[in-house]
């Protein structure tokens, strides 16, 4: 059987391994270091977010800042339904409660005439959520100038999940600078990696100190082990920091390869549509720029001769490439399945009918011709 062509593989550059040896000769392989300083330096510099702390995750990020937040038990906060659970089980950590809001049509994201409505019920029963966690999907920016105007029309603070959004932007303010807080994620299959690692930002210096806190087992500041605060271990490693500064010196590239990657496989389906099918693509609406971390379809057998999702997914399996299907809304999750959710049927079609292409930014042309010559076979079999 040929090679696995992966949905998202790492993509290492020239001066990772450069970062880690220096890591390695100096002895900084512990938590914190220079790596770890200039790395959040870096992200400060390519989200324009005025602080940055380097964590072990994204959600580690999420949990922090709901901590920051005051979030408790029985608190409400909000969340957009269609993303990773990364999103929503950080307010499981605190007994807070998740109420889940639908996506609208243009963007996949969380929908601000639905949250508008959810918040205005909520403050008419008297709790309003102590936050709400919109999530850039795929690398799309949500409608953030909507959400944050809702959000301060409630006074309710919005934690800004870009985990998968590094690079993208909106008229040129990144994604990740909007909320109270931006999350980032560099899990391995993510636009940039550090294996596996994250990010809190924010324009607020003494939150950011007290995220680095918590995130370092809350020690005081004494010559024993002191705490009087309940502690994490989630700073980022020096080691990891310095994949990280290898990482980010070819954010760009990155972008451009997933940018083009899309831009193939668009110009690709234009012949089978043309041909009477229909797939969709996750389009940018105007001054809206994405990273396009994964490329992704929707394919509604009603329009497309009744060809569905699962036909090209197991296809595809079966030629050893991955694809994977849209994520599935939280709303939908058994975990969740109690949780108030405001809903439009948005992200439940999404979920029916959609499916994420091989996007990794190291695709090379000979691959894309095993992917190409799969999805022929698979639409002569349906024309």
């Amino acid at each position: 059987m040929s090679n696995k062509i992966w949905l998202s593989s790492p993509h290492i550059g020239n001066n990772e391994l450069q970062y880690v040896n220096e890591a390695f000769a100096t002895n900084w392989i512990a938590p914190l270091g220079p790596h770890v300083n200039a790395f959040e330096h870096g992200l400060q510099e390519q989200t324009k977010s005025s602080h940055a702390a380097a964590l072990s995750s994204g959600t580690s990020a999420i949990h922090l800042a709901l901590i920051l937040l005051g979030v408790k038990a029985g608190d409400a906060v909000f969340c957009q339904s269609i993303t990773f659970s990364a999103s929503a089980n950080p307010i499981a950590y605190q007994g807070a409660i998740p109420v889940f809001i639908d996506s609208e049509s243009d963007t996949w994201n969380m929908d601000p005439v639905l949250l508008k409505a959810a918040l205005e019920e909520a403050k008419q029963n008297g709790k309003l959520p102590k936050a709400i966690i919109p999530v850039h999907l795929y690398g799309m920016p949500a409608k953030m100038e909507d959400i944050t105007s809702i959000a301060n029309e409630y006074n309710v603070p919005v934690i800004e999940d870009a985990a998968e959004a590094l690079g993208s932007n909106i008229e040129n303010k990144p994604c990740g600078s909007f909320g109270e807080f931006g999350v980032l994620s560099f899990n391995g299959n993510k636009i940039i990696t550090t294996s596996g690692g994250g990010a809190l930002l924010s324009e607020n210096a003494k939150m950011i100190e007290k995220a680095r806190f918590l995130a370092t087992q809350a020690r005081d500041s004494a010559p024993h082990y002191q705490h009087s605060h309940i502690g994490y271990n989630y700073r980022m490693s020096n080691v990891l920091a310095g994949i990280g500064r290898g990482q980010l010196e070819v954010l760009s590239d990155r972008v451009a390869a997933r940018r083009n990657n899309f831009e193939r496989y668009k110009n690709y389906f234009a012949k089978h549509n043309n041909a009477g099918f229909n797939i969709q693509f996750q389009e940018e609406p105007q001054g809206y720029y994405s990273n396009r971390w994964l490329t992704c379809i929707v394919v509604d057998p009603t329009k497309n001769k009744g060809l569905t999702r699962e036909v090209i997914r197991l296809a595809m399996d079966e030629e050893n490439i991955e694809t994977r299907p849209l994520w599935k809304p939280m709303h939908q999750q058994p975990i969740f399945a109690s949780s108030k959710s405001y809903l439009n049927g948005v992200s439940d079609k999404l979920f029916e009918n959609g499916l994420c292409l091989p996007s990794g930014s190291n695709l090379t042309g000979e691959e894309f011709d095993r992917i190409f010559n799969c999805l022929d076979i698979i639409f002569s079999k349906h024309s």
